[in-house]
């Protein structure tokens, strides 16, 4: 199920750690480069083989004024490593590795952007931007969730203010 629009937090930055199976979100080139011609800058977090990965074409943001250049290209690989398959001795963060995809790789001169629509299952880490009052939490996260029915966000308990 699709999540309703998140509701506005004032002063807050807002990141997610992960994404449920089928989240979109788009490449966007910085300014000054462009995607290459033909090149399709979505990705989607997919079930390939039983795990939750991220599933890439072949994308590059390159300098506008070498655009028409031969300069070779980096290909990505075209799914993420399992979250499961790190050395890491500290346990998951989240109870069920298989249905969440992690952080997309990133691309030189490219940032990512959020389909505008959430999946159910999505976290929100929220935390107060720099040079705002923090009233104590000073972070905090919402969850899409299906509650009898219907799909809400999580409240979020923290307050950043301006009121200095």
């Amino acid at each position: 199920g699709k999540c309703p629009p998140l509701p506005r937090t004032e002063f807050a930055d807002v990141a997610a750690e992960t994404y449920p199976l089928e989240t979109k979100l788009y490449y966007v080139c910085d300014d000054g480069y462009r995607r290459r011609s033909g090149q399709y800058l979505g990705i989607r977090c997919r079930n390939v083989s039983g795990t939750a990965s991220w599933v890439y074409k072949e994308f590059e943001c390159i300098d506008e004024k070498i655009l028409l250049s031969r300069a070779p290209t980096e290909e990505l690989n075209f799914t993420q490593e399992p979250e499961g398959k790190t050395q890491s001795p500290a346990p998951p963060k989240q109870a069920n590795l298989s249905g969440f995809c992690g952080t997309p790789k990133s691309v030189p001169h490219a940032s990512l952007r959020m389909d505008k629509d959430y999946s159910v299952g999505q976290v929100l880490h929220f935390k107060c931007q720099t040079g705002y009052d923090k009233r104590p939490p000073i972070s905090g996260t919402r969850t899409c969730k299906n509650v009898n029915g219907k799909i809400i966000w999580t409240p979020l308990n923290m307050q950043c203010t301006n009121d200095s």
